[in-house]
């Protein structure tokens, strides 16, 4: 798990986002704030469509720790969940912000928080389907171009 920031109506706001051990995208959250709050109302979203973790990889920055011991305390966690905090174990997700980056880039920051929520959706679900994580069978199956993935899912 890690956060970015994106620019939204001229303020810095917070993309919170996880992978897995493969670099499979698990789940993201924009938030206006970064502290103990934030990181505990995603992990649970995070958490809701895959097992639970044996090991949760952090960056240095504490509120996410917090957020995590707390979870631990109140029983919504696993005790046995081992937290790790490492610059070189977090370059997985590191890398994968770079994808979602290259994309906003370009758009120089968002007008409104909404419109950033849909955005960014729309841009994780991309990079799922490059990833191969989004079934894709009734859309054109594996053989299919980008394009033509985005022309079958907006017909439907």
């Amino acid at each position: 798990m890690d956060e970015t920031y994106i620019k939204v109506d001229g303020r810095w706001v917070y993309l919170y986002r996880a992978v897995d051990k493969v670099g499979r995208s698990i789940d993201f959250l924009l938030s206006r704030n970064r502290d103990v709050n934030a990181a505990k109302s995603f992990l649970p979203s995070a958490m809701k469509n895959t097992r639970t973790p044996t090991k949760i990889t952090l960056d240095a920055y504490a509120a996410s720790h917090r957020a995590v011991r707390e979870m631990k305390e109140n029983g919504e966690l696993s005790q046995g969940v081992r937290v790790r905090s490492s610059q070189y174990l977090n370059n997985l997700i590191e890398q994968d912000h770079r994808r979602v980056k290259q994309r906003i880039r370009p758009m120089l920051g968002f007008i409104r928080f909404e419109n950033a929520a849909v955005t960014i959706s729309g841009i994780e679900l991309a990079e799922k389907i490059k990833k191969g994580q989004f079934k894709t069978g009734k859309l054109g199956g594996r053989r299919a171009t980008m394009s033509e993935l985005w022309s079958a899912a907006l017909s439907a």
